[in-house]
């Protein structure tokens, strides 16, 4: 990989005052769109963006990877009737906090990229579901919305076309459940955030009965750049089987935490000891969580030649998630992050599957209990027991994402877990 510094970020700029739309249509914003609704030379129709979408490899930046222009693709022909595009800003995954970054700095970007989105699948509504507890992006987000419908940007006839499309923000209200895609569509109909069984997909019965794309925020905004310098030039950023640029967001015992725009595959240690600038105090590395909270932990021995992109983490026993990295020095207590990370997956359950009500709860509890020196080392089987019956058996994957932190970080770190526990002769089961 060349040297990350000359890296141009393309979804952050350094372009002063890009959130106002004077700003980001003199440095070429809304140039995609308008190729997409005029050009009919190089857009013949909607399916030839989906395809230009799917070809660049887009992977989802929400968690899951998937290709944006595959799902796309999904949804089933136009009939004449609502159909919808669901735009993921939740955020409430700990260690994640990129989208804010594009709602403060680069709105027009992702209002951009969401519109193409819709103009390609003949969305008739985009939905943007943001977390209640970003109320001033939220009213930057507002006041974008109003200024692209005030200059023909969103509404009727856009850009003098024959599309039209409107867009609604959403403001949820604290819920890590609804980041889950069809908690989200429950939540924007009013309901309580329960996820939905599947199939029907989103793609088939989604909002209020109808075929529903659901993307994240950073996902979608990359979709401009793809639309005006084409598939290869975003495959040729970053590492062929996950391209791209990422937003990677670190945090924890670095001395420069915050949010960096690089190319997708980036070491891990480049990005600990070079962008932000190194371990805070001089101290050692002890281990990282590389893609927010349910993802699992990485020690340090580990990470020497580690890229950060989803081949690569799967290969080390983890994934590359949202890209939230979070970093802990040598003297982190591994023990209580790991049981607050517990009690977090088992406040947010939304109690709908016996496997995730109950399991997150007695996680919580028996992690407690070591904390607090009163459990054994039959108390660690216990627990990797109850992380066995929990994963890969509720409607979504919550219970997954309690289970793999305490598998993997009592795996990983056995010994700082049984120096903490009374010795059991107990066995499990």
């Amino acid at each position: 990989m060349s040297d990350w510094r000359t890296y141009e970020p393309v979804l952050i700029p350094n372009i002063a005052g890009l959130n106002r739309l004077e700003t980001y249509r003199k440095h070429g914003g809304y140039d995609a769109l308008h190729a997409v609704l005029h050009d009919q030379n190089t857009w013949p129709d909607p399916a030839s963006v989906v395809q230009e979408v799917k070809e660049a490899n887009i992977r989802g930046r929400g968690g899951a990877g998937f290709n944006a222009g595959l799902k796309w693709s999904f949804m089933p022909p136009a009939d004449g009737r609502p159909r919808y595009l669901a735009c993921n800003g939740d955020e409430s995954e700990p260690g994640t906090f990129k989208d804010r970054k594009i709602f403060e700095y680069n709105p027009f970007l992702f209002i951009e990229g969401a519109t193409i989105a819709a103009y390609a699948m003949s969305i008739t509504t985009i939905y943007v579901y943001i977390r209640g507890e970003y109320r001033s992006w939220i009213h930057k987000m507002e006041k974008a919305v109003s200024d692209a419908y005030d200059a023909g940007l969103l509404g009727q006839n856009i850009l003098g076309s024959d599309f039209s499309v409107d867009l609604v923000l959403h403001s949820g209200a604290g819920a890590y459940i609804c980041g889950e895609e069809t908690s989200l569509l429950e939540s924007l109909e009013g309901k309580r955030g329960y996820p939905r069984v599947k199939p029907p997909f989103p793609s088939q019965r989604g909002l209020w009965g109808r075929p529903t794309t659901i993307n994240n925020i950073e996902t979608l905004s990359n979709v401009p750049g793809v639309i005006r310098n084409g598939a290869d030039w975003f495959k040729s950023i970053g590492v062929d089987s996950h391209p791209g640029p990422i937003l990677y967001g670190i945090s924890g015992h670095v001395n420069r935490p915050g949010v960096y725009e690089l190319p997708s595959g980036m070491p891990v240690m480049t990005l600990i000891e070079e962008v932000a600038q190194g371990m805070r105090n001089g101290k050692k590395l002890k281990a990282i969580i590389p893609g927010g909270s349910s993802t699992p932990i990485l020690p340090a021995k580990d990470l020497e030649d580690l890229t950060m992109d989803a081949d690569a983490l799967r290969g080390a026993g983890s994934m590359m998630g949202t890209a939230g990295m979070v970093v802990m020095d040598e003297d982190t207590d591994i023990v209580e992050t790991l049981w607050r990370i517990s009690k977090f997956y088992h406040h947010e359950s939304c109690g709908q599957c016996t496997p995730c009500r109950e399991g997150t709860g007695w996680l919580e509890k028996i992690l407690e209990k070591v904390v607090t020196g009163q459990g054994t080392t039959r108390d660690l089987d216990l627990l990797l027991d109850i992380t066995s019956q929990m994963e890969g058996r509720t409607i979504c994957a919550l219970a997954d994402a309690a289970a793999w932190p305490v598998r993997y970080t009592i795996s990983r770190f056995r010994d700082e877990f049984e120096a903490r526990c009374k010795p059991s002769l107990i066995p499990v089961g």
